[in-house]
């Protein structure tokens, strides 16, 4: 799937519904791409969704100013948790880099408590990790 991709755009857009449709229990899964002062909504499967969000707000702006994976098994418990979906009940967001730097951060929401389980977060990173070497860095989105 991801080696025929004609551009980053289709490469994303692709990747976020090949997870929404092959894994139950989402209501969102997208991309927050970094565009040198925010994060910015990209592509994304799910309900219309915030589309700035601020380094350091939420689940995604902690995850990119950590440079980590986040899992939040239950998203009423963190404090500056960023609510587009009010039935989304847990998260886990994986930074993508480009060198040592934050690309862009991959979100994905669950409205079950829990829902992302030792075995599903390492799905996630593995499959972030094979889309992050498909993503041509020196070109724009599309």
């Amino acid at each position: 799937l991801f080696k025929d991709e004609p551009n980053n755009l289709s490469l994303l857009s692709n990747a976020s519904a090949f997870i929404k449709q092959n894994i139950s229990d989402l209501n969102w899964v997208g991309f927050y791409l970094f565009d040198g002062t925010n994060l910015t909504l990209g592509p994304f499967q799910g309900k219309v969704a915030c589309n700035i969000i601020a380094p350091g707000k939420g689940v995604v702006g902690t995850g990119f100013n950590k440079k980590e994976v986040i899992i939040v098994k239950d998203v009423s418990k963190i404090d500056n948790h960023i609510y587009c979906d009010p039935a989304s009940q847990s998260e886990i967001v994986l930074p993508i880099f480009n060198k040592n730097d934050v690309f862009a951060i991959f979100d994905i929401d669950s409205p079950v408590i829990g829902r992302f389980d030792d075995e599903l977060s390492e799905f996630l990173m593995n499959f972030t990790n094979i889309l992050q070497s498909f993503i041509d860095f020196n070109k724009a989105l599309i």
